[in-house]
């Protein structure tokens, strides 16, 4: 295997035995064919494009998939198994499609060269493996090419997972789906120089934004918009279902399913800011959020006592003492977990297992008390926004630090928290995604009535924080994004860090250090284009960049 899609790949350079996420050689080269195939969907769908022609099914299909492959999403090589005979069926459906649209536009067969992800085909699972070791990202030779095509691909990820959510909730945007299709063909096109990808990089960056504001219109619209909201830590004396991930509709049918049982619902990781919606405070069993982010939770479930239900991403391989009573849904999936399928057209999942399952547990333990902040996305900041403007004229607040992005267990992710510590009483940090978990439970006190830590959400809510940015450049006066008192210490881990970022750049944030390591998969030359275009860095010592942050660059 060759992996080095996330940062904490080994020694930064790849995982070639074992994925330090836990995923084996065999899953890693099944979602490498997986990939590779839709690459080849994606050829003849861009092709049927040109042609009119546009397959919701399949674009939906394509954005489920590669959300599979994401980083600490799916471990189970049947699931890949059946994935690849399903994305064979697609491919051919798909090519089916276009080869009629073609003679029939033409008046002759369509007889040009493919590349070969778009004809190779096996029905023997065996098959898969040997292809697999094939088609991985080192077959492409040229290093900065094979950078930018990754660099692609896994902003195509992030963009992927995003809409799948949105889709969820039966947001679509037939555009995004196009560029999906688009981007993944560009990566198999050995004709585009080095320019040409970086070009269809930017392009990602702008597609990036719009599904981020997509699954933003989808969950504001079913739940009301995120506001200011004392977040509890503690537990009730009641058996619970700790839910981790990122579905908000996962959470609603269970917190509707629950009602009345006797099961309290508590949250784990990324779904802490559902806490702050609206819709999901009329729920009197909805507890509270119970630990912290993603890499702690082989301590926390095991204290939990109930059972667990992941519904997106950040799963980490469970321990045998409490694997029984992890449930997996949706994209998630790990082998020897039980599996609750998804909802069928017009009806709800059924989550009556894992329901009969905690009333047979004990309540959780305790593992904190308090309260914790969030809700603050951007309708809340932008309610108050004459507040916050009158505290930049005056100096009361000098500086605002995006302290945005994922968590994870490198002990050199200290440094978010030391650097939360050291910024002046007169900074704000705007944050979104696991990363808070570093400093969020810190007392930083407020500005004005103003909290120092403006929570926005899930990874998906940075699109909040560009809402934000983009609204004080107008409330300010300033000309552009970069001349704000704003800075952009950003944490990475894995692909959806990487649509935002490339939603930042085509946004044309400059200045942004990146860390606790600049990702392994940007080759110098690539890096080099960076610097010099956005003047990306990465994040030195606390005192080194709190002294620059603070200079303002």
């Amino acid at each position: 295997m060759f992996c080095y899609q996330c940062q904490e790949t080994a020694k930064n350079e790849g995982c070639t035995v074992i994925g330090v996420c836990g995923k084996t050689d065999e899953v890693a080269n099944l979602q490498d064919l997986l990939i590779y195939l839709l690459k080849g969907i994606s050829i003849y769908g861009e092709k049927a494009r040109e042609l009119g022609i546009y397959d919701e099914k399949t674009s939906i299909f394509i954005a489920k998939s590669l959300f599979s492959t994401i980083t600490n999403v799916n471990f189970d090589p049947v699931v890949f198994d059946n994935l690849i005979k399903e994305a064979l069926v697609v491919r051919e459906n798909m090519r089916n499609k276009f080869l009629v649209a073609y003679e029939a536009k033409y008046g002759k067969v369509f007889d040009e060269e493919l590349p070969e992800m778009a004809t190779w085909y096996s029905d023997d699972v065996v098959e898969f493996r040997k292809k697999g070791e094939e088609v991985g990202v080192l077959e492409t030779e040229n290093e900065d090419i094979r950078s930018l095509r990754e660099l692609l691909t896994y902003g195509l990820k992030g963009i992927a997972a995003y809409v799948e959510h949105a889709n969820v909730l039966n947001e679509r945007d037939p555009e995004i789906f196009a560029f999906i299709q688009e981007g993944l063909a560009a990566t198999t096109d050995d004709s585009l120089s080095a320019d040409d990808l970086v070009a269809i990089v930017m392009k990602a960056g702008s597609v990036a934004v719009k599904a981020m504001a997509l699954l933003d219109k989808a969950n504001t619209e079913t739940y009301g918009h995120p506001e200011p909201t004392k977040v509890n830590i503690g537990v009730r004396n009641r058996p619970g279902i700790l839910i981790s991930g990122h579905d908000l509709k996962d959470l609603e049918e269970l917190l509707e399913q629950t009602k009345g049982t006797g099961v309290d619902v508590y949250t784990h990781g990324e779904m802490l800011p559902a806490n702050s919606y609206p819709f999901f405070k009329k729920y009197d069993h909805f507890v509270g959020n119970y630990g912290n982010s993603w890499w702690e939770q082989t301590r926390e479930f095991e204290a939990f006592n109930g059972p667990i239900l992941m519904t997106t991403n950040c799963l980490v391989p469970p321990k045998g003492s409490y694997s029984d009573r992890v449930y997996t849904t949706g994209v998630v999936g790990f082998p020897g977990l039980k599996h609750i399928p998804d909802r069928k057209p017009g009806e709800k999942k059924d989550f009556s297992e894992i329901i009969q399952h905690a009333l047979k547990c004990e309540p959780p333990t305790p593992i904190e008390e308090g309260t914790i902040m969030g809700g603050f996305a951007r309708n809340a900041v932008l309610s108050v926004a004459d507040k916050v403007v009158d505290a930049v004229q005056t100096g009361k607040i000098k500086q605002f630090v995006v302290m945005a992005g994922c968590e994870g267990r490198h002990k050199t992710r200290e440094y978010y928290t030391s650097l939360a510590k050291e910024l002046p009483n007169d900074t704000v940090i705007l944050t979104a995604g696991c990363a808070k978990y570093r400093y969020n439970k810190l007392n930083l006190g407020e500005i004005n009535g103003i909290p120092r830590v403006l929570d926005a959400g899930q990874c998906n809510d940075s699109y909040s924080l560009v809402v934000i940015a983009q609204k004080l450049v107008e409330a300010t006066g300033v000309k552009d994004i970069n001349e704000l008192p704003l800075s952009y210490d950003i944490a990475w881990y894995e692909q959806k860090a990487v649509a935002v970022l490339l939603a930042l750049l085509y946004l044309g944030v400059k200045g942004i250090r990146l860390g606790p390591t600049l990702p392994a998969f940007i080759s110098p030359g690539v890096l080099k284009v960076l610097v010099e275009k956005f003047d990306i860095k990465p994040i030195g010592s606390v005192e080194e960049d709190l002294k620059a942050i603070m200079a303002g660059v």
